[in-house]
């Protein structure tokens, strides 16, 4: 999840002090039963949210209290395909989260916990200046805004449309990373040769990751078409989406998708058959990138039921192999990933916009934020530095890193954008379904999803 490097901080933004960040960080402008807020540098709150991972978390939060000892921040993971059914009666009641995580879509949006959070524009203009939506990533700040109230702080970017590779297997077996498509079905041989996996993909569930090699296959066919969809100025059923699912069935059909798809989960179950060395190859975005830090790694593997403590696991970004055949460069697609939300009834409510607000709109916050390699930044001038972030293996993974970073600098095509509602995802993943396990034509399919777009008007 990163940026172009060597860029400065603006010195407005490097130059806000915590003093500055303490004062401004009191004003809630959504009336609520939390009383007055308590105070802004002490207390004790919940934090709610489905990434990052724990011990990712447990950085931030060890740098948030260098800067403010006296606010204890209780972090709670809780499972993405749960989160929404679980933070609803939490807010709903007395006892929620006093800080919760949201996206910019789907069932746990800001649109969709917009009533139960503070408005927090007046916090972020005392913190950044009357100009603060010049210094944050401009999607963050649409996303978030819901009828005119600022109801999240944003704190991490993510971008999408790359494969992630285990280097060591690929150098066991002498396989080269697959740029094509034939290219791909002659590795993916190999491996299965050898008793493991290829390309492994969880489609059961909500959580929508075939969404993104959905994405990367028809960007592959048609560049550009996606973001039309997500614009209103294309239709899922489209030559160009038939066309795609096609080369979705012909992948499982050729060997290079691993077959039960549709049985099975990105997280646990995909993420932990990569971390254990059972497939070498898993589409997943910029977030992957935190498994090459050695810790964060260890920790993964060991979660994952693996021994090895990680030293087996190299992983590499590599570009998303031209399956249409037809020349185009891979892409890579953006959106705001999470954002704080503060709950209005929160009785630590100013402690709570206190640590909201410095995760994400504070050059510390960010650094901490961006060095677990978890996100990118959305607060302008901040990338990781490498240079205290203990990598696996640096001497590959750091250029690769680097470049990464390069390849989400400037404008990109959407993500998921705002307007890819739950609705239409779920259509996109019971397409996906259909395509890889039963025999209905990918014309009928994307006819299927055109029809859910349409009724949502």
């Amino acid at each position: 999840m990163r940026f172009s490097p060597h860029s400065t901080m603006k010195a407005v933004v490097a130059a806000a002090s915590v003093a500055v960040l303490a004062a401004g960080l009191v004003g809630c402008s959504s009336g609520s039963g939390g009383g007055d807020g308590g105070s802004a540098t002490k207390g004790e709150i919940t934090w709610w949210s489905w990434t990052p991972d724990n011990n990712v978390a447990d950085a931030e939060i060890a740098a948030f209290n260098e800067k403010y000892p006296d606010i204890k921040v209780n972090y709670r993971k809780v499972p993405i395909d749960n989160y929404a059914a679980l933070l609803r009666p939490a807010l709903a009641s007395n006892d929620g989260p006093d800080v919760f995580s949201v996206n910019a879509t789907g069932s746990f949006s800001a649109k969709t916990f917009a009533a139960y959070a503070v408005d927090l524009t007046p916090d972020i203009t005392k913190l950044l200046g009357d100009d603060w939506k010049s210094k944050v990533f401009d999607g963050g700040t649409k996303a978030f805004t819901i009828d005119g109230r600022l109801v999240a702080g944003q704190f991490a970017k993510v971008g999408a449309g790359i494969m992630w590779i285990n280097k060591a297997t690929f150098d066991k077996y002498k396989v080269t990373p697959p740029k094509t498509y034939d290219e791909w079905v002659a590795a993916c041989k190999t491996f299965r040769a050898n008793g493991l996996g290829c390309f492994r993909e969880g489609m059961a569930g909500s959580a929508g990751f075939i969404v993104d090699t959905m994405h990367s296959i028809v960007d592959s066919v048609e560049p550009g078409l996606w973001a039309k969809a997500l614009a209103g100025k294309a239709k899922w059923n489209d030559p160009g989406f038939v066309k795609s699912f096609e080369i979705l069935r012909k992948m499982q059909d050729d060997g290079i998708l691993d077959k039960g798809s549709t049985g099975i989960m990105q997280y646990p179950d995909v993420n932990n058959a990569f971390l254990t060395g059972k497939v070498p190859m898993v589409q997943m975005g910029t977030w992957y990138s935190q498994y090459s830090v050695k810790k964060n790694l260890a920790a993964a593997v060991e979660g994952a039921g693996g021994s090895s403590g990680g030293d087996s696991v190299v992983e590499l970004p590599i570009p998303f192999p031209d399956v249409a055949g037809q020349g185009n460069p891979s892409t890579v697609f953006s959106d705001v990933d999470a954002g704080h939300a503060v709950n209005a009834k929160s009785k630590n409510r100013n402690a709570a916009i206190t640590f909201a607000l410095w995760m994400g709109h504070t050059k510390d916050g960010q650094q901490a934020v961006v060095n677990g390699l978890d996100s990118v930044a959305t607060l302008k001038g901040v990338q990781p530095d490498f240079d205290k972030i203990e990598l696996v293996a640096p001497d590959v993974q750091r250029p690769e890193l680097e470049k990464l970073a390069t390849s989400l600098d400037g404008k990109l095509d959407p993500r998921y954008g705002t307007t890819l509602s739950a609705e239409v995802s779920q259509a996109i993943i019971d397409a996906s379904q259909a395509m890889v396990s039963t025999s209905k034509s990918a014309t009928d399919v994307a006819n299927d999803l055109q029809s859910v777009a349409d009724s949502q008007g």
